[in-house]
């Protein structure tokens, strides 16, 4: 029992010893109005390409629920995997014509039986051949260090390593270039660093949603 409190002990010092060897960095965007936005993904990209060495892709996964992509936005590191998994009661078929990844699953419910390789960045929209209004982004970034903002328009990207960065942030309905927002940042081991973004927005144009029992397709 001793020796397994020992060892307990032994990792706990080792997680906080790591954690204390990389910074984290607190972020608010908001809207010209001073309304925070949610869905901004906010990435932080070294400025030293070595940094990226050892940086691994991760399976994410994007559901489609009440005739809807959940979550509407999902950043992922380039090279990652996203399953499509379909939890309603009708068939959907998801696609993206972008130029960062372009892939079709035909009509189909439950799982498909592979998922998507994003292995190129950019923004990926999502579209569903059935119900038109269904619109979703993976957002696949060249660095994994990101994080994506809630509703109150905070995000926290934890464990940087401490080095020199430029930070950026996207949104779907950004109003302008985002390699504009760039801004630099350098951290150091332990630190605590906070940055602020005031974006404008666009309206958001989406299809009419159809009425409960389908789209311009209903049976399926």
């Amino acid at each position: 029992m001793k020796r397994l409190s020992i060892l307990a002990g032994l990792l706990l010092g080792a997680s906080a010893c790591c954690h204390a060897q990389t910074a984290t960095l607190d972020v608010t965007v908001r809207t010209t109005g001073g309304q925070p936005i949610a869905d901004a993904v906010v990435v932080a990209v070294p400025n030293d390409p070595a940094a990226l060495s050892g940086a691994k892709p991760r399976a994410e996964q994007i559901e489609q629920i009440d005739k809807e992509f959940v979550p509407k936005v999902r950043p992922v590191f380039v090279g990652s995997t996203v399953a499509f998994p379909n939890q309603d009661s009708v068939r959907h078929h998801v696609y993206s014509f972008s130029p960062a990844k372009r892939f079709e699953l035909p009509l189909y419910a439950g799982l498909p039986s592979q998922p998507v390789l994003f292995d190129k960045p950019g923004v990926v929209v999502l579209g569903c051949n059935i119900h038109d209004w269904m619109i979703g982004y993976v957002y696949v970034s060249e660095s994994p260090w990101f994080a994506k903002t809630g509703a109150d328009g905070k995000a926290r990207i934890s464990d940087l390593p401490p080095r020199s960065y430029s930070v950026r942030v996207w949104h779907p309905q950004q109003d302008g270039a985002e390699q504009d927002t760039g801004k630099a940042l350098d951290v150091a081991a332990g630190q605590h660093a906070e940055m602020a973004w005031t974006i404008a927005l666009k309206p958001e144009v989406r299809v009419r949603r159809a009425p409960t029992g389908g789209g311009h397709m209903g049976h399926y």
